[in-house]
């Protein structure tokens, strides 16, 4: 067989075997789990999280600050920066998503998440060991994964607040009460809060101030 039709056979069958498996098998090993629900929390131990995992959230953070803005700068009279999600490659997951947007959306002013194309992050759903996480690879490109079990055992929609937490800027701090979103599941699988308290709200619009 030529070279070129070899290429292109080959091609064709690494495109067919990878649109046989889920979105989330293709693109969760691509990147570093930044920041989970749990992590060993679930295990018993008082988790605080690592430097790595801080620094990965927050480059994920970053990308999506810098894609929101570069969009926002076509239409500098705007004064709240919008983000936009990308939520077709976690169908299970579509209401609590819609919901955590509306969450943040009426608890803070200087930013707004928007479903729509040319997305600044996607979520993706599946099975993962870790659990839920946002996740990056340092190089602009970032995800929210909802992991099934995880959603069972938690209440699903404190889970997908809470990584969307993430994605506005806020770190994990497991030892935190239940009023505190991003204290994920530290409290517990009965703290069933979706909801950011003063603090975190007040810090997601420090973050995301003057467009």
């Amino acid at each position: 067989m030529p070279r070129s039709v070899l290429s292109a056979a080959l091609g064709l069958a690494l495109a067919a075997g990878l649109a046989a498996l889920p979105a989330t098998a293709v693109a969760a090993p691509a990147a570093r789990a930044a920041s989970g629900y749990t992590a060993s929390a679930s295990a018993g131990s008082a988790y605080a999280g690592s430097a790595a995992e801080a620094a990965d959230n927050q480059a994920f953070f970053q990308a999506v600050m810098a894609s929101a803005k570069a969009k926002q700068a076509a239409n500098p009279n705007l004064a709240t920066v919008v983000v936009t999600y990308d939520a077709s490659s976690a169908p299970s997951f579509r209401t609590q998503i819609s919901q955590a947007a509306q969450i943040w959306n009426g608890s803070v002013g200087n930013v707004q998440l928007r479903a729509g194309s040319a997305a600044d992050f996607r979520y993706y759903e599946g099975n993962d060991s870790r659990g839920s996480y946002a996740s990056t690879d340092g190089h602009g490109r970032g995800y929210v994964f909802l992991d099934y079990q995880q959603n069972r055992q938690y209440n699903s929609l404190r889970v997908t607040a809470h990584e969307t937490g993430h994605v506005l800027g806020l770190p994990d701090h497991y030892s935190g009460p239940c009023s505190e979103l991003m204290s994920g599941g530290g409290p517990g699988t009965s703290c069933t809060n979706p909801y950011p308290n003063g603090t975190e709200r007040s810090r997601v619009n420090s973050l995301w101030a003057r467009g």
